[in-house]
């Protein structure tokens, strides 16, 4: 698929199983755009000539943004990273996982949902190491070269994760903090079957903090939200809605009935 409009200047292109996002008027000068999040291992030439021939992006990003580091968001983000040179910015609880100093857990296939949820224990944890392209983002929320944009911590399917949020136009970028497809489901994944669901079971390790990372992107009420996997929602009724329904009815919709990474949920 092509890059489609999410917002004024906001595109998103799904690359095979998950998502990224650009950030610049078509047409961007050198330096004038950024990318959100890599994809898969070998995603490098579909994001370069999506910038280029779709959007008609001149030369390099001024960075590249990651909500967080798991093996499908940041496939492609070394190679991006030294053919643009550029700065690689995520927050500072993520970097060990991109300065090669902490592998994630390992996925947990027990969680249940369906064959993608099986795969898991295949799936990569080792850290990658960019050297001093890696950044840790401003502690105050802003980020480098967006200065419309804030970050928001929603941890949860990873401790150092990230939302991007644009209070202008309430345009959400939210990874993997929620997603619009059942994951664990092979599928669901294939047909990406639109439905609300929380984060990915078998790589999320903390659910009372996904829970509240929920919570907190509701509460900003966006307008339009691009999750890491399955179709954007647009409109403020519909965004409020579903997140209203994923907040209110979380257990039941997002945490699963088993999983080593239940404990400390289940205390809480």
């Amino acid at each position: 698929m092509r890059a489609e409009r999410l917002a004024r200047d906001v595109y998103w292109k799904r690359l095979l199983i998950v998502n990224v996002a650009f950030i610049g008027e078509p047409g961007a000068k050198d330096g004038e755009w950024a990318l959100v999040d890599t994809g898969l291992a070998y995603s490098e030439e579909a994001i370069v000539r999506e910038a280029r021939d779709r959007l008609g992006y001149q030369g390099a990003p001024s960075c590249i943004l990651l909500t967080h580091a798991h093996f499908d968001h940041v496939g492609a983000v070394r190679e991006l990273s030294k053919r643009w040179d550029v700065p690689v910015y995520a927050s500072e609880k993520e970097l060990p996982h991109i300065t090669g100093k902490a592998a994630y857990p390992t996925p947990d296939p027990s969680v249940g949902g369906g064959g993608m949820a099986r795969l898991s224990v295949l799936f990569p944890t080792k850290a990658i190491d960019l050297g001093d392209k890696a950044r840790a983002l401003p502690a105050d929320g802003s980020i480098p070269g967006l200065p419309e944009w804030r970050w928001v911590a929603t941890p949860g399917h990873s401790d150092g994760h990230i939302s991007l949020f644009r209070e202008s136009d309430r345009t959400l970028i939210a990874g993997d903090a929620f997603v619009t497809v059942h994951q664990e489901s092979l599928s669901g994944v294939l047909m990406q079957r639109s439905a609300i669901h929380g984060p990915p079971a078998y790589l999320t390790t903390d659910w009372e903090a996904a829970r509240r990372s929920v919570e907190a992107l509701r509460a900003l009420r966006p307008h339009a939200a691009l999750t890491g996997h399955g179709v954007p929602v647009v409109g403020e009724y519909d965004c409020s809605l579903l997140l209203d329904i994923l907040t209110e009815k979380f257990e039941d919709i997002a945490v699963p009935r088993q999983g080593k990474f239940l404990d400390r949920h289940r205390r809480t």
